[in-house]
């Protein structure tokens, strides 16, 4: 039996996967879905101080390690891909298998900023004119990406502020992810082509992509056919 950890992106709780959750499960499998610290219902929480980058990443590797999960596959969506993939590496053989979701990966040395040369100041001049967080999308972000007015309201109501220093803290990896057991879901409506990073990383026989005619939350657009791929892993 697969147990699916589930993260999802930037301004997102476990809420996003209300969808994707009970089908894993259907399945006869576990499915986890989490809410990183300082988002959704844990907005308010600090733990042992600002929220910064390697929370994320511990929060992760300590749920997996508290519930003493196996046979793991461990999924990021969009900016959690930076997380995930750093725990991914942490949590050794209970890792099955990770997948990224239309996401960032972690690149040693550099942020999620980093990957963003001509948004890179608006996105930290917006961190700092908020408090330091970054304030959510509205709804007129998400036009083009597959989603119906019902479920923009759905993403925009239910999105908080997200922890600005989890997005300019530098991610730190022991060794190439090429080496791990990973899959990445391509959303084309988002961008048809993967990173330069992903790019290179596909290169490896370890890493497969898949593609998915839809846009960059699939939890949300396609949450069935989503499902269907985690499923098919």
């Amino acid at each position: 039996m697969t147990r699916f950890v589930l993260v999802a992106g930037a301004w997102l709780g476990s809420w996003a996967w209300d969808e994707v959750v009970p089908e894993l499960r259907a399945a006869g499998h576990e499915a986890y879905a989490l809410t990183l610290p300082g988002l959704a219902e844990r907005r308010d929480e600090e733990r042992d101080g600002p929220i910064g980058l390697e929370t994320h990443v511990r929060d992760i590797v300590e749920t997996i390690e508290r519930q003493d999960l196996r046979d793991v596959v461990l999924v990021g969506h969009s900016y959690s891909g930076i997380p995930v993939g750093q725990a991914a590496e942490r949590i050794g053989d209970r890792l099955s298998r990770v997948v990224f979701v239309d996401s960032n990966v972690p690149v040693d040395g550099e942020s999620f900023v980093s990957g963003w040369p001509d948004g890179r100041a608006a996105v930290e001049a917006s961190i700092a004119a908020s408090g330091g967080f970054w304030p959510p999308l509205t709804a007129a972000d998400f036009a083009g990406q597959g989603l119906t007015d019902a479920q923009i309201t759905r993403l925009v109501s239910g999105s908080t502020p997200h922890p600005g220093a989890t997005l300019t803290d530098r991610a730190t990896l022991e060794r190439s992810l090429a080496g791990l057991p990973a899959t990445y879901i391509k959303c084309l409506l988002d961008w048809p082509e993967p990173s330069p990073e992903v790019t290179e990383l596909l290169k490896s026989e370890n890493w497969r992509l898949v593609e998915m005619n839809t846009g960059h939350w699939p939890m949300f657009s396609q949450p069935h056919e989503l499902s269907r791929v985690l499923l098919g892993l």
